[in-house]
């Protein structure tokens, strides 16, 4: 399993955790997302290492910014 943890800005609630969320887990291969509006963050799991490419632009779809930490 690989993991990627990223900090996302802009997320206020529970909605904005939600959009991550499924915009996210659209990406092929994601096994799991865990995200906090509270702490910024968000975490992906996955069989294989996810593209951060990829998770970006997904967080940017769901109308937020991120960066790898």
């Amino acid at each position: 399993m690989a993991s990627s943890e990223y900090k996302v800005t802009g997320m206020t609630c529970g909605h904005c955790e939600a959009s991550v969320r499924e915009e996210v887990g659209e990406i092929t291969g994601v096994q799991g997302v865990e995200v906090s509006a509270q702490t910024g963050t968000l975490v992906v799991t996955a069989d294989q290492p996810v593209d951060d490419a990829a998770v970006l632009a997904a967080v940017e779809e769901a109308g937020y910014s991120a960066v790898r930490i």
